[in-house]
């Protein structure tokens, strides 16, 4: 079955910096489309972060452009979000997310997503 596994999460202090993986198993992880998403605490998803297949074209929320960066490994399965200069808004569970077949987040919702991972921005 599909599994997605985040991990990197932890506390951290504004400006600080966290690098969350996905290891994801059960597909052909480098034919599709995968995002990060999140929640804060009373709110509800909000899409952070695409990378598509093939090209690797990544997309980012006006909120988190300029200091998070999406990447990908296929060769291990795993997708990446590199976080700098974190602010206490960042602070909220990180789900990774994919797409079904030869969608992506631009004309789809997501099918599958994982356990989340907890981001504290907090000084």
């Amino acid at each position: 079955e599909v599994q997605l596994v985040e991990s990197g999460g932890g506390l951290v202090q504004p400006g600080g910096s966290l690098r969350l993986s996905c290891a994801a198993s059960g597909f052909t992880f480098s034919k599709y489309a995968m995002s990060w998403v999140r929640q804060a605490p009373g709110k509800g998803l909000e899409w952070v972060s695409g990378i598509n297949s093939g090209t690797d074209r990544a997309d980012y929320a006006d909120s988190v452009k300029g200091r998070f960066t999406i990447s990908r490994d296929n060769a291990k399965n795993t997708l990446y979000l590199q976080m700098n200069s974190l602010k206490p808004e960042d602070t909220a569970v990180y789900y990774c997310a994919k797409y079904p077949y030869g969608r992506s987040w631009l004309n789809a919702e997501y099918d599958y997503w994982g356990q989340g991972t907890q981001v504290t921005v907090s000084s």
